[in-house]
């Protein structure tokens, strides 16, 4: 299997056994593109740079070129660190850009991708000097091979992995199949990652169609994919049986969060007398405070309500190299998106919480 140019704006991986069949992967916009073209960058105050050009002839030629026309760091570890520097930063922990890898429908063509990706993930951070830390695709849809993988990564020097958003169809993260998994990563302390688009299927409004979906109410209600997801941890007696196991909501921001824990310990009030067992953990505000993590970007919201949400439990990312990442302004974003807010809790959301949560120093 190889990766080959297709357009513009998407690569594929070719498999030759196959009859040359491609399985396409679009080509993410980069945020690297604003400096190879010296382009001003247009954005509000503690706000990342805004993505109107995307459109752009002159960007859509630069993508014609394909990663050969991008920063050397985004192929190569080991120059890695010349895009932190340029935008301040000290490390990084980077999450699968290959969304997709998680939603294969052939299970074993998804556990052989997953793994081949994590071989690929581990020399590419190795390069980096210690800049750089890798986040481990756990394949939850065959949980045999999801124990298995976790252990070898574990043995690999990986300190965090990432599964999917949403459970696999008929099989939540409730169900005891999935308690191998849960217990090895408690027991080693490696955190779970839940990030934005990395779900176990395709959501309906997301699959090919005549009709035209509301791309603005989807992006507006991107939490929707994970809200239901926290609850089988918080819920569902997941976190009462594994109280050290630690989950992260990676890349859906967390403005919408204290209010929707309200949400949640009222609707467990009001269904508790309907469940098939009794409801015997502590509020899923106090789990929640104990076990998740959530990251952001420029969520002002989230800063605001930061004493609800837990100061210990929110962390700030770039997104880089994504187009809407605040590289190369981060630390302007910063300045403007913490003024007024005590530089303890900066430090805390920028800099210590992931510290403490991965055990880096």
């Amino acid at each position: 299997p190889r990766i080959m140019d297709v357009c513009a704006q998407e690569d594929a991986i070719v498999v030759p056994e196959s009859g040359m069949q491609g399985v396409s992967v679009a080509r993410m916009g980069m945020a690297s593109s604003r400096l190879a073209r010296n382009e001003p960058l247009g954005r509000k105050p503690g706000h990342k740079p805004d993505v109107a050009h995307m459109k752009d002839p002159e960007l859509v030629a630069l993508f014609n070129s394909g990663y050969a026309g991008m920063r050397k760091g985004l192929v190569d570890g080991a120059h890695r660190y010349e895009d932190q520097d340029v935008d301040g930063l000290a490390a990084e922990f980077l999450y699968p850009g290959f969304f997709a890898m998680f939603g294969f429908p052939d299970t074993e063509l998804l556990v052989a991708l997953q793994k081949n990706y994590n071989d690929w993930l581990h020399d590419y951070t190795t390069a980096s000097n210690g800049r750089l830390y890798g986040l481990a695709a756990i394949p939850v849809q065959d949980p045999v091979a999801a124990a298995e993988e976790l252990d070898r990564v574990i043995k690999l020097g990986f300190r965090g992995g990432c599964i999917p958003c949403t459970s696999p169809a008929g099989r939540p993260y409730f169900d005891e199949d999935y308690e191998p998994i849960w217990s090895l990563a408690e027991e080693a302390g490696f955190p779970l990652s839940m990030h934005v688009g990395c779900g176990s299927y395709v959501p309906p409004e997301y699959r090919p169609t005549k009709a035209r979906r509301d791309a603005i109410a989807d992006y507006a209600a991107t939490q929707h994919t994970v809200q239901g997801t926290i609850v089988e941890f918080l819920c569902r007696g997941v976190c009462e049986r594994h109280p050290n196991l630690k989950i992260v909501v990676a890349e859906f921001n967390a403005g919408w969060i204290a209010h929707w824990l309200d949400r949640v310990e009222q609707g467990l009030a009001r269904e508790r007398r309907n469940m098939d067992e009794p409801y015997t953990g502590a509020p899923p505000h106090e789990i929640w405070r104990r076990q998740f993590y959530a990251t952001i970007e420029d969520d002002r919201p989230a800063l605001a309500t930061r004493h609800l949400i837990g100061v210990e439990n929110l962390m700030w990312g770039s997104d880089y190299p994504h187009t809407d990442s605040t590289w190369p302004c981060s630390i302007d974003v910063l300045d403007e998106l913490f003024d007024g807010i005590a530089p303890e809790d900066r430090d805390r959301i920028t800099r210590n919480n992931v510290q403490e949560l991965y055990g880096i120093h």
